[in-house]
C-alpha cells in the first residue's frame, strides 16, 4: 500500500526560516508579517512530496492571538491561511489537496479546558474564513472524543471529507494508547467511524506511541466491519510531562533523534501495521517529508 504523504509542521519550520514569531501568536503571527515565507513553506512541502498541505489556522485562536483580535480578525485570519495554503497548492501543478486545520479552540493538550457552550462561537469565523479553500476539514491535536465530536457536529454538509486527528498520551506507560482525556484509542476510532469520518489520524504525540495506537484502531475498526484510512504525524518533541501546560506554551527543544532517517523507519513500521496516510507534526520539516515521499 503506497500511502498518502502529508505535510510537517508549520511553527517551528517558520520559526527555522526566520518569520516573525512570538509567543503567545506562534504560528499565526506570520499570516500578517510575512504571508510570503508562509506559502513558500507550504510549496516547498510540496516540492518534498507532500500531497496534502494543512492550512496555517492552528493558532487561530483566543489563546494565542487573544480574545479581542480573534473577535475582530480570526475569519480574516482564517480566511488567509486558506488561501496561502490554496494558492501554493495551485502554484505546484501537482494535484495537492489543502487540509483546513480546526485546532483545539481552548488549548492544545487540555480536554479539561473544553467549554461545548462557548465552542460553537469560536468554530464559526474559523469555518466561514477556511471553507472557500480546503479540499478537506481536519479537526487536529483533538484531546478528547468530546471535542472531535463537536467539530463534526457544526461543520457545513458541502461534501468535503472529515478527518479527525487525536493527540495521545506520551508521558507514561499505558497497557492501551489512550487520548490525553484518557480515553481508549479503540473508543476513540469507533467514535470516528459513527462521525463518519474518512479517515482517523494520530498526531503531535512521540513516535513510540503512535504504532500502538494504529493496532489498536485498525483492530477495532475491523471489529465494526469500518474501513477508515487510519494516519499517523508525530511530532519531534519531548513529551509534556507537566499537561497543566498546554502545547505551544514555548518553545520546546528538538529531539536528536527524529532526523529524517530516524523518523522514516518509524512510518515504515506505521505504514506496515495499515497507516495509509503519513507525515509530521512539530519540529518534523520538508527534509523529513521527502525522505518519507521517496522511501515510502
Amino acid at each position: 500500500m503506497t500511502p498518502i504523504i502529508l505535510d510537517g509542521g508549520m511553527g517551528r519550520e517558520l520559526h527555522r526560516r526566520g518569520a516573525p514569531f512570538r509567543q503567545p501568536e506562534w504560528s499565526a503571527l506570520a499570516l500578517t508579517e510575512a504571508p510570503d515565507i508562509v506559502r513558500d513553506t507550504h510549496a516547498d512541502y510540496i516540492r518534498a512530496g507532500a500531497q496534502v498541505i494543512t492550512a496555517n489556522s492552528y493558532a487561530v485562536v483566543p489563546f494565542h492571538i487573544g480574545e479581542q483580535r480573534f473577535t475582530q480578525e480570526a475569519e480574516i485570519l482564517a480566511a488567509t491561511a486558506g488561501k496561502l495554503a490554496r494558492e501554493a497548492a495551485g502554484q505546484s501543478g501537482k494535484p495537492v489537496k489543502v487540509a483546513a486545520s480546526l485546532p483545539p479552540l481552548f488549548g492544545s493538550y487540555r480536554p479539561d479546558l473544553f467549554d461545548a457552550k462557548a465552542a460553537p462561537e469560536l468554530a464559526r469565523p474559523l469555518i466561514n474564513g477556511l471553507k472557500a479553500y480546503n479540499d478537506i476539514w481536519l479537526a487536529e491535536t483533538q484531546s478528547s472524543i468530546a471535542e472531535a465530536g463537536f467539530w463534526r457536529s457544526c461543520l457545513p454538509d458541502d461534501g468535503k471529507p472529515f478527518w479527525v486527528s487525536f493527540t495521545l498520551e506520551d508521558t507514561h506507560e499505558h497497557d492501551m494508547p489512550v487520548l490525553r482525556s484518557g480515553e481508549p484509542v479503540a473508543e476513540a476510532a469507533q467514535s470516528a467511524a459513527a462521525l463518519g469520518a474518512q479517515a482517523l489520524l494520530f498526531n503531535c504525540s512521540r513516535p513510540e506511541v503512535m504504532l500502538a495506537a494504529v493496532e489498536y484502531a485498525k483492530l477495532a475498526l475491523e471489529k465494526q466491519g469500518k474501513s477508515l484510512k487510519i494516519g499517523v504525524y508525530a511530532n519531534a518533541f519531548e513529551p509534556v510531562e507537566d499537561e497543566m501546560n498546554a502545547a505551544n506554551d514555548g518553545l520546546d527543544d528538538i529531539r536528536q533523534d527524529t532526523a529524517p532517517p530516524n523518523y522514516l523507519r518509524w512510518a515504515q513500521e506505521w505504514v506496515a501495521a495499515g497507516a495509509g496516510i503519513v507525515g509530521g507534526c512539530c519540529g518534523i520539516g520538508p527534509e523529513h517529508i521527502q525522505v518519507l515521499a521517496e522511501q515510502l
